[in-house]
């Protein structure tokens, strides 16, 4: 009994002091084995790893790229105005063994990044107008200006065994102070433009119906013209065909007659059939010597 008591707590004591001896190492980290505040190896190869039980700890790294959001911060222009700037930092840790002896852990290691980023950031901006930032179109500029920035923050954060992959700013804006002001001031400059473009629009809306007018008086005349010499040449033919018709003394009576008789049949139309001719007229010899 006493014997199987031993041999279970033998048991016991390797197991505890196998599983103190092991650790694992997953394919995304690193491993830095710690022995009295020092690091004595680092390893980034998977798998099951010895250490000395009770005095080797291990610290893991991950190896993977990770995204820190850098808090919104202000940064001065050339020509001396305040801009709130909020971008973001892909970064990784490629020398554990420096990393965990200058910063230790991740949130040291952002603190650090932010630092690094603000101070670039403020040194790359500082040599830029407002205006220049605000009405940058050219992509390849803006490009250009994120990869000066994540080159020169790389460079300082190597000495911490971090390497900085990309830096992207997300967004320029104006602080809460000034940003009322500066938006009051855009909207007048719109409305002035605006107003600018509707004077111009209707100054050449003007010309145009003018000059509508001008066409469309000018075609209503020569029409005029030409249907009043129309007009006058109809009536000179008729004039000229009437003399040919009524060329004798005896045709021109005749004419004058027709149209006497036409003049009495309008006046017949109505309810009243009396006419007064006078007693020498044509006509009315004609119809007392018909009666």
């Amino acid at each position: 009994m006493k014997k199987s008591a031993i041999v279970i707590i033998v048991l016991l004591l390797v197991a505890v002091l196998a599983a103190g001896c092991l650790f694992t190492v997953r394919e995304n980290e690193y491993a830095c084995t710690v022995r009295f505040s020092k690091i004595i190896s680092t390893t980034a190869e998977p798998g099951l790893h010895f250490k000395v039980p009770f005095v080797d700890s291990v610290k893991y790294f991950s190896k993977a790229t990770q995204l820190y959001d850098i808090p919104p911060s202000e940064v001065l222009t050339s020509d001396k105005q305040n801009m709130t700037v909020d971008c973001y930092i892909l970064w990784s840790i490629s020398d554990p063994k420096l990393f965990y002896q200058t910063l230790g852990s991740k949130s040291v290691a952002e603190q650090r990044l932010d630092a690094l980023t603000y101070n670039e950031l403020k040194t790359v901006m500082g040599t830029l107008a407002q205006a220049d930032i605000i009405n940058m179109e050219d992509g390849g500029k803006r490009n250009l200006i994120y990869d000066s920035i994540a080159t020169d923050v790389d460079s300082l954060a190597k000495a911490y065994g971090i390497r900085v992959e990309d830096v992207k700013i997300k967004q320029f804006d104006l602080p809460e102070s000034n940003l009322n002001a500066v938006y009051g001031r855009m909207i007048s400059e719109r409305n002035q433009m605006a107003e600018k473009y509707t004077a111009d629009g209707n100054y050449e809306a003007s010309i145009i119906r003018n000059n509508v007018d001008k066409q469309v008086n000018i075609l209503v005349s020569d029409a005029q013209a030409a249907a009043a010499k129309l007009e006058a040449e109809g009536e000179e033919e008729y004039m000229r065909l009437l003399a040919e018709a009524y060329d004798s003394p005896d045709k021109q009576d005749f004419y004058t007659f027709s149209l006497a008789l036409d003049a009495l049949k309008a006046s017949l139309t109505g309810s009243e059939k009396t006419v007064i001719l006078d007693g020498s007229s044509e006509l009315a010899q004609i119809l007392m010597g018909a009666e």
